[in-house]
C-alpha cells in the first residue's frame, strides 16, 4: 500500500534532455512543432501519454510521430493518442525513419526492421554483422527512389533498396564512426569528400564534432559553429550555448532560424542571436518554496544557482536567472560571466506584499556573508546587498548569512547569521535598522528566523538549542527556550502557527516521536496540524502533530532533499537528489474521505514512483479502497441525543411570528385588480380532473413513534406559517377537539424518548404552549399528560447539563494546563 493522503499528479521543470530533438511541421496550421523528450514523455509544447520506459529515439513525419521505448515502436497522433503499436525486436530500439508509408527501426541488436505504418505488420527484415558493420545512423536520399544509406559505427557505408532487399553499394569511409548523415542540397554531405570531410571534424576551435547538420555543428561542451560548406571553413560561433553536449540542431525549412537542445535541459530558437529560450535547472534544485497565497507560483534554487520560478496551473515559467557579485559589470561584453556568478543560493524568502513597489526575495548564497535581493516582477536580480556594517572592515572572520525572513508587510527582512548576530535591513531601501541582542542574539550560528503575521514577534533558533522570543520594533527578548540533548532543525523548525501561536520546536519536542537532524527536509500544513519530513533513506512521512502519530508513510525512488506544501493545502512539492524535475503530490484528503490512523511500529511502506510531466488519471484499485465506505445512520445510538438537519429558519422563529408577521404588514392593503382570471388547480393526468382543496388534516398523533413519519415528517415539510396553523387548528373552536390536543403532547413524548430532531421537539412543544396553555389548565387530561412531559424533558435537560459540564471542564483543564 502507498500513501492514503497524497498521490502523485506531475513534475514542473523537466522540457527536454539528451534525447536529440526533431521538429514538424501542420500544414492545416502552418506551424512548426519542435517534439522533445523528457524521461517516459515525449513533449511537442504539449504533453504525451506517459509510456512505460523512457524515450530513446524520436521521429515525426508529416501526421504522426514515432518513439522508441524499449522494444516497441509506438506512433502518436495529435501527441496524445497511440494509433500504432510496432512490436518484434528482440533488443531496444535506438534509432527510427520514416519512409514513405513505412517506418524504419534499428535495435541493438543490429536488426533492422521495416513497418508497414498502417498495417503494422513487418515488411522487411536485415541483419547486420555487429562486428564489421554496426548500423549507427539511416537517412532516405532524395530522389533515390526505394533506397536507404546506413553509416555504421566503423566508419562504413551501405546503400540498400528496401524493396528488393539488395544492397546496392559499399563506401569503405573512415576509421572514425558515423553519428548522423544528413543532406545537403543534391547530395550528401559527408560523402562529398573524404579530405574534405575529415578537414571539417578536425577544427581546433570547436574540439570535436558531435553532431553535424547542414551549416551548423554542435560540440560535446555546448559550443556552435556555422559552416560554409563552399568555402569549407568556420564562420562564426555561439560559444556555451548550451551548458552540455548540444544533443540536437535543426534549421526551419524556409526561415533564418536554428532550434537546438541539449541535456541541461533547455531549449533554444536563434538567428544569428539568441531570439527565444526555454530553460530551466540543469543542476537538481535544493530548495523548493511556494511564492504567495493561491499556491499556484514555486520558487526553487539550485545546484547551477540559478533561481526559477513555476506555475502549478500552465507550462508557464520565469528564470530569476543566476546571481552576480556586481551585476553592472557582468553586463559588459569585455568581462567573463564566470568571474562574478555567486555560488549556489542555500535559502530564501519571498512575500507578495509589496513585490510591484520593490524587491520582495532575498536569497542567501552558500560562504556569502551579502544577502541579495531579487525582483520577482522584473524576473532579474535586485538592487540591492544587505551586509552587516559590523563586519565590514573584518572579512577574515569567515562569517555567512544562514537564515533570513521577511515580514508579512513585505517592509523589513531579519537576517540571520553564522557569528550569531540577527539583523534587520529596510526592503526598500536596504538600510541597516539594527540587531537583536546586546551584543549577538545566539552563541552559535543562527539556524532560523521566523515574524509573526503582525510583525509582533520574532522567533530565532540557534545551534546553542535555544529559542528565542524578541519583540519586533523595541528588540528586546521576551522569553527564550533551551532543548537538552536536541539540536535545532533548520529554518521551518521555528515557524509560526498562527492558529494556536504555538512555534515547532516546543510542540516537536513535547511530542518525542520525531527526532530531525539539521538538514532534514520538513514541510507543515497550512493549518498546522501536520509536519511532512523527508529522510535519506528516500521515505517521506506525514506526522499528526495533535495526537503525537505517524499516519502516513511512503517510499520514492531518491530522497526528497526539499519540502514545500502549498497555502491552500491543495499540493505538496518536493525536489529529490539527482533530479532536475519539481515533483506536485496532491491532497487526497480534500477530494475523497481518507482513513488517517497510527501506522504500527513495523509498517513497512511501498515504494512511488516519482510524478511524469504528464497528468495520469486515477489507477485502478484505490489506495483507500481497504476503507469501507461508512453512512451514518439517522442516529448513533438510542443514548444520544440528536438534532435535526432542518435550517434553524424552519424552526426557530417559531415563536416569534407573530412580530415577524407584525413588522412585515404592508402599509397599503392589497388592491384587487378589475379583472383577476379564475384559476382552479388540476390534478397532472392526460385527463383534466380539478385538484380538491386543502385543508388541516389532524392525524392520530397519538400513534406516532417514527418522527419522520406521519405528522412529524409533514411538520418537517411546512414553514413556520404553515406550522403555526397546523397547530391552532388543533384547538376545539378552530375545528380540533381535546383529545386532539392530547395526542399532540403524547407525540412530543414519544419525540423526547426517541431522542431525536431535539431541536425541533423543543420548538414545536413552546409554539404549542404559547397558543392553548390556557385551555390546557383547565383540562385535566391535558394536565396529566403535560406533566408527564415536563418530567421526562426535566430528565433529558439535566443528562445532557452534566455532559455539557464535564465537557467544558476538560476543556478548561486542556487550555490551561501545562504540557
Amino acid at each position: 500500500m502507498g500513501s492514503v493522503i497524497f498521490s502523485d499528479f506531475r513534475a514542473l521543470g523537466l522540457y527536454r534532455n539528451h534525447i536529440p530533438h526533431v521538429v514538424r511541421y501542420h500544414k492545416k496550421h502552418r506551424e512548426f512543432y519542435a517534439v522533445t523528450a523528457v524521461g517516459n514523455c515525449f513533449h511537442t509544447y504539449n504533453v504525451s501519454n506517459a509510456l512505460p520506459e523512457d524515450i530513446s529515439y524520436l521521429a515525426t513525419d508529416r501526421m504522426l510521430v514515432y518513439v522508441a521505448n524499449g522494444r516497441k515502436v509506438t506512433a502518436f497522433a495529435r501527441n496524445k493518442e497511440v494509433v500504432h503499436t510496432y512490436t518484434g525486436h528482440g533488443a531496444d530500439v535506438h534509432l527510427l525513419l520514416p519512409f514513405g508509408d513505412h517506418v524504419i527501426s534499428v535495435d541493438r541488436d543490429n536488426v533492422v526492421v521495416v513497418w508497414d505504418v498502417e498495417s503494422e505488420e513487418e515488411y522487411l527484415q536485415i541483419t547486420f554483422d555487429k562486428v564489421s558493420f554496426e548500423v549507427s545512423a539511416l537517412m532516405h536520399p532524395s530522389t533515390y527512389l526505394n533506397k536507404i544509406l546506413f553509416g555504421s559505427s566503423q566508419g562504413g557505408f551501405q546503400l540498400w533498396n528496401v524493396k528488393s532487399n539488395k544492397l546496392l553499394y559499399t563506401f569503405p569511409g573512415w576509421a572514425v564512426g558515423v553519428p548522423v548523415l544528413q543532406q545537403v542540397g543534391w547530395s550528401i554531405f559527408i560523402l562529398k569528400a573524404e579530405t574534405e570531410l575529415i578537414h571539417i571534424f578536425v577544427v581546433e576551435e570547436l574540439s570535436a564534432i558531435h553532431i553535424v547538420i547542414f551549416l551548423a555543428a554542435g560540440s560535446p561542451v555546448g559550443h556552435i559553429g556555422l559552416w560554409d560548406l563552399e568555402e569549407k571553413k568556420l564562420v562564426c560561433q555561439m560559444k556555451d550555448a548550451h551548458n552540455t553536449a548540444v544533443a540536437g540542431l535543426t534549421f526551419l525549412h524556409g526561415e533564418p532560424l536554428l532550434i537546438t537542445n541539449g541535456a541541461d535541459n533547455s531549449i533554444q530558437v536563434s538567428g544569428g542571436r539568441l531570439l527565444r529560450s526555454c530553460l530551466a535547472h540543469c543542476a537538481p534544485p535544493t530548495k523548493v518554496q511556494h511564492h504567495g497565497l493561491n499556491g499556484h507560483h514555486i520558487l526553487s534554487a539550485g545546484q547551477d544557482g540559478t533561481l526559477q520560478s513555476f506555475s502549478t496551473v500552465h507550462e508557464r515559467f520565469n528564470s530569476l536567472g543566476h546571481g552576480s557579485s556586481n551585476k553592472k559589470k557582468s553586463k559588459k561584453k569585455s568581462l567573463r560571466y564566470d568571474e562574478l556568478k555567486l555560488p549556489a543560493i542555500t535559502i530564501f524568502a519571498s512575500e507578495i506584499a509589496r513585490q510591484s513597489d520593490w524587491d520582495s526575495i532575498v536569497a542567501c548564497h552558500r560562504g556569502y556573508l551579502m544577502t541579495n535581493t531579487w525582483n520577482y516582477q522584473k524576473g532579474s536580480m535586485g538592487a540591492h546587498r544587505l551586509e552587516p556594517q559590523c563586519f565590514n572592515k573584518n572579512r577574515a572572520l569567515n562569517v555567512h548569512a544562514m537564515a533570513v525572513g521577511i515580514t508579512s508587510c513585505g517592509n523589513f527582512v531579519v537576517v540571520g547569521l553564522s557569528s550569531g548576530h540577527i539583523d534587520v535591513y529596510n526592503m526598500q531601501s536596504s538600510m541597516h535598522r539594527g540587531q537583536y541582542g546586546e551584543d549577538k542574539a545566539h552563541k552559535g550560528p543562527v539556524r532560523g528566523v521566523s515574524v509573526d503575521g503582525l510583525n509582533q514577534l520574532i522567533i530565532s533558533a540557534g545551534a546553542d538549542k535555544l529559542v528565542k522570543i524578541w519583540k519586533f520594533k523595541p528588540r528586546k527578548r521576551v522569553e527564550n527556550f533551551k532543548f537538552l540533548g536536541v539540536h535545532i532543525t533548520n529554518e521551518l523548525s521555528c515557524r509560526l502557527v498562527s492558529d494556536c501561536s504555538l512555534f515547532l520546536p516546543f510542540l516537536t519536542l513535547s511530542r518525542k516521536y520525531l527526532f530531525l537532524s539539521d538538514d532534514t527536509p520538513q514541510a507543515f500544513s497550512p493549518d498546522g496540524r501536520w509536519l511532512i519530513t523527508a529522510a535519506m533513506d528516500c521515505t517521506i512521512r506525514t506526522w499528526d502533530l495533535p495526537s503525537g502519530c505517524l499516519v502516513d508513510c511512503f517510499l520514492v525512488d531518491s530522497a526528497a532533499v526539499s519540502l514545500t506544501m502549498s497555502p491552500t493545502g491543495d499540493f505538496l512539492a518536493s525536489s529529490h537528489v539527482d533530479s532536475l524535475g519539481i515533483y506536485l503530490w496532491s491532497n487526497n484528503t480534500l477530494c475523497s474521505m481518507v482513513s488517517l490512523r497510527p501506522l504500527p511500529s513495523d509498517y513497512e511502506p511501498t515504494v512511488i514512483m516519482l510524478p511524469g510531466t504528464y497528468e495520469e488519471g486515477e489507477e485502478e484499485g484505490d489506495l483507500n479502497s481497504e476503507v469501507i465506505d461508512y453512512e451514518s445512520p439517522e442516529q448513533l445510538d438510542q443514548q444520544l441525543v440528536t438534532l435535526s438537519l432542518l435550517p434553524d429558519s424552519r424552526w426557530k422563529n417559531l415563536l416569534h411570528l407573530d412580530i415577524i408577521k407584525k413588522r412585515n404588514k404592508p402599509k397599503e392593503p392589497p388592491k384587487v385588480p378589475k379583472a383577476a382570471p379564475f384559476f382552479m388547480h388540476t390534478i397532472p393526468g392526460l385527463i383534466p380532473q380539478f385538484a380538491p382543496s386543502e385543508g388541516s388534516k389532524h392525524h392520530n398523533l397519538s400513534s406516532l413513534f417514527l418522527p419522520d413519519d406521519g405528522p412529524v415528517g409533514m411538520l418537517k415539510e411546512m414553514g413556520l406559517s404553515g406550522i403555526d396553523a397546523e397547530l391552532r387548528g388543533l384547538a376545539p373552536d378552530m375545528g380540533g377537539d381535546v383529545s386532539v390536543l392530547q395526542d399532540f403532547l403524547k407525540m412530543m413524548a414519544n419525540m423526547l424518548n426517541s431522542k431525536r430532531d431535539f431541536d425541533l421537539a423543543q420548538a414545536y412543544l413552546a409554539l404549542f404552549l404559547k397558543l392553548h396553555l390556557r385551555l390546557i389548565t383547565q383540562e385535566p387530561e391535558l394536565m396529566e399528560e403535560a406533566y408527564r412531559v415536563s418530567e421526562k424533558l426535566e430528565e433529558m435537560w439535566t443528562s445532557m447539563q452534566t455532559l455539557f459540564n464535564q465537557s467544558l471542564c476538560l476543556l478548561s483543564y486542556t487550555k490551561s494546563a501545562l504540557l
